[in-house]
């Protein structure tokens, strides 16, 4: 199939929710080397909140905005903002959908990254979820262009965003408090790449599975 349908939506939230709250340590372990080491903590805690008001009947859309708005008004910081507009941004691309295929996901991305850049407004490079978000938005959209099936450009993407987020190793933070650290920064995976890789590759991975029924 080239596409799945849009009442499916809970079940891709739901993955997203349990990947978060598994990985929550994880984070927060990263985040503690050039942060402030909540960073899991905090995403844990939003995504929980917005499972626990969404209908499991809920579509993508509804799923999404759910999302989106409990984690701009639940978390703090400026990770909460970025990824509530994120989520947000997505839910109004396919808002009233019934169906959402590899056109439409590649819309829902873009939405997603250009609000988060709107917003926080950093580049590739800088240190942040961006270096994620971004090439495997690109890597996507550039699958499809090339003639590549959903399937196909969900699995680039998901490639992309891990080659993204293991960028930031090597990296200094430009922006938000990690900057301060200057040097110090360098050597360490950015949190908040990190968890954008995870939520991509947990979007991906509940895709393909709805794409192969």
């Amino acid at each position: 199939m080239d596409s799945f349908p849009a009442a499916n939506g809970s079940q891709i939230i739901r993955r997203l929710v349990a990947t978060i709250q598994d990985n929550a340590a994880y984070l927060s372990e990263l985040d503690g080397a050039i942060g402030d080491g909540d960073h899991g903590i905090n995403m844990s805690k939003g995504f929980g909140l917005a499972l626990a008001q969404l209908d499991e009947q809920a579509d993508l859309s509804t799923g999404l905005a759910t999302l989106g708005e409990t984690l701009f008004t639940e978390i703090g910081g400026a990770m909460g903002p970025l990824y509530g507009t994120f989520f947000s941004e997505m839910a109004a691309a396919c808002q009233n959908r019934k169906t959402i295929d590899a056109i439409l996901f590649g819309t829902m991305l873009q939405a997603g990254l250009h609000g988060v850049q709107d917003l926080g407004d950093a580049k590739v490079c800088d240190k942040t979820l961006v270096d994620t978000l971004a090439p495997a938005t690109k890597s996507y959209v550039a699958a499809l262009t090339a003639g590549a099936t959903f399937a196909e450009a969900l699995q680039r993407m998901a490639r992309a965003a891990e080659s993204g987020k293991e960028s930031t190793r090597d990296l200094v933070a430009q922006i938000g408090r990690a900057s301060r650290l200057g040097e110090r920064t360098r050597g360490h995976l950015d949190a908040g790449a990190t968890s954008c890789y995870l939520i991509l590759d947990a979007m991906a991975g509940s895709m393909l599975a709805l794409l192969a029924k």
